[in-house]
């Protein structure tokens, strides 16, 4: 039988020559893919060590380093389920997703080792390692510490498609986070479609400034550019000028609508300066049409933007050779499948606004512990519903025109209002919340609240207090920008809230 496990697809295509560098790193130094190989093995051979088998779940919330992508790795080598988590989650959040997933191992900075240990209530306890980068920029922690005692070879463990390969949490509506199974088949397929639309190649030079605990960093950047056999600037976080730097001696940009809109605060952004680059790609959140137009003007380049979720990573693409029209996010991926229904999940024709709903191979195994939820989710024939509201013209280009479940995108991270209207519910002297997206500069949608008081509080607590409160349970990705305290929330005949008017009411709030 031919080994699906996904780092076996990915070693297939490594170079030829291992000594190729697969990182270069913000300190200068770089990791060839003999190393990238040897790292790997190292945390495979650790985690069998510690006990993990098959199916295990390995926990990580750690800032982006080498380590981090070895850890990943290491994981599909082992057959164990990786689970990143979001560096920004408190421990309050971060309990909900270890009762779960209950994981074997957990891989955090030494900080927050001992909070997350006090959250554990499964038995058995989870090993905890740590994880962090020192001032010198090198990967520090037990984790590390531990990887030099192991064998640097590993024989990487025979999996089918359809083996869990990562677990992905991704709120509902109900405030109740989903975990989303994710396989060695999605990811392996999703990244060779990517490879191939998008015309990798070994020769290309990825600038990768994303986190890695998101499928846009770690799935779609980073699986794409190994199972190419080309090279990436693996950078801490995202700065212009770094960036910038850069772009001379490199093809391809992979970036949230954020990224482009910094970049063009700056001078240097020219088409001299982009000169070698050969593809820029945007997604994770919607990018304004008049972004696309001056990007264009600047550079002479035009962005490819796409659309994916949690749940089945790329779905749609723009093209690479063709028209790439603002305010769309493309064509179906091959051998994926899309359709714009109604409510019962009947197509609906071209043009005009439904569900989108997909089918493929990208399209992942169900909820975590969660049948009933699964179920709720997909059609009898199979296809998925995305909960996004899209239109398809009559060449099946599709355009999300907004989106159900109240999704808000702020950053290019999925924000969920009822996580956050729960959260300011609990605070003394408040009667209900409404949390609403509105149009910001920088991140695209910022997260604001609406807060009533209980009658005759008003004036008990401020907006300060309101933020000071959702801080102490909350990532600050989810933390509202703006709070209004208001008398009642504005509702219908039907008494159901109205978030629209309040959206329009406070559409200026970050202009």
């Amino acid at each position: 039988m031919t080994n699906q496990n996904l780092y076996a697809v990915l070693e297939k295509n490594f170079p030829k020559d291992r000594s190729k560098v697969c990182l270069y790193l913000p300190d200068g130094s770089t990791c060839s893919y003999e190393e990238l190989d040897q790292k790997a093995a190292q945390v495979a051979n650790l985690l069998k060590n510690k006990g993990v088998k098959k199916g295990d779940r390995v926990a990580m919330q750690t800032g982006k380093c080498p380590t981090s992508v070895f850890l990943y790795l290491g994981c599909l080598r082992a057959g164990a389920a990786f689970l990143p988590l979001n560096t920004a989650y408190t421990d309050k959040e971060l309990a909900y997703f270890f009762d779960n997933a209950q994981p074997a191992v957990i891989v955090c900075v030494p900080d927050r080792a001992d909070g997350i240990a006090s959250v554990i209530e499964f038995e058995p306890k989870p090993e905890i390692l740590t994880l962090t980068v020192n001032e010198d920029s090198h990967d520090v922690g037990s984790l590390p510490e531990a990887m030099l005692a192991q064998p640097t070879s590993f024989e990487t463990e025979v999996l089918t498609n359809d083996d869990l390969a990562c677990i992905l949490y991704t709120s509902g509506t109900t405030g109740r986070s989903k975990g989303a199974m994710i396989s060695h088949a999605n990811l392996s397929t999703n990244a060779q479609a990517l490879h191939d639309i998008w015309h990798w190649s070994n020769d290309d030079h990825l600038i990768h400034a994303l986190p890695v605990f998101h499928v846009h960093g770690l799935f779609v950047a980073l699986n794409t550019m190994l199972i190419a056999g080309a090279s990436c600037h693996f950078l801490n976080k995202f700065d212009p000028n770094e960036v910038l730097d850069l772009m001379a001696r490199s093809t391809v940009m992979m970036g949230v609508p954020t990224f482009y809109t910094r970049l063009m605060a700056e001078d240097r952004l020219t088409a001299e300066q982009t000169a070698s680059m050969r593809l820029f790609i945007s997604g994770s959140a919607p990018m304004l049409e008049e972004t696309h137009a001056q990007f264009t003007k600047k550079t002479g380049h035009r962005i490819l933007e796409r659309y994916g979720m949690t749940e089945a990573g790329m779905i749609t693409s723009n093209p690479y050779e063709g028209d790439r029209i603002p305010g769309t996010v493309g064509f179906a991926l091959p051998d994926v499948s899309v359709r714009v229904a109604d409510t019962q999940g009947n197509e609906l024709p071209h043009c005009e606004v439904g569900i989108l709903e997909i089918t493929g191979p990208n399209v992942f195994l169900g909820y975590w512990e969660m049948p009933e939820k699964t179920a709720e989710e997909f059609r009898p024939d199979g296809y998925f519903i995305t909960g996004d509201m899209a239109t398809s013209d009559d060449k099946g280009r599709i355009s999300i025109v907004g989106r159900g479940k109240d999704l808000i995108i702020s950053g290019g991270y999925n924000v969920y209002p009822k996580e956050i209207e729960l959260c300011l519910d609990d605070m003394e002297g408040v009667l209900e919340t409404a949390v609403i997206g509105l149009p910001h500069p920088d991140f695209g949608e910022g997260v604001a609240a609406v807060v009533v008081p209980l009658p005759n509080s008003k004036g008990s607590f401020t907006e300060a207090d309101v933020m000071a409160h959702a801080k102490k349970d909350l990532a600050s990705f989810k933390v509202p920008k703006r709070i209004y305290i208001i008398d009642q929330l504005p509702r219908n005949t039907m008494g159901k809230v109205q978030k629209n008017i309040m959206r329009d009411q406070y559409k200026e709030a970050f202009s």
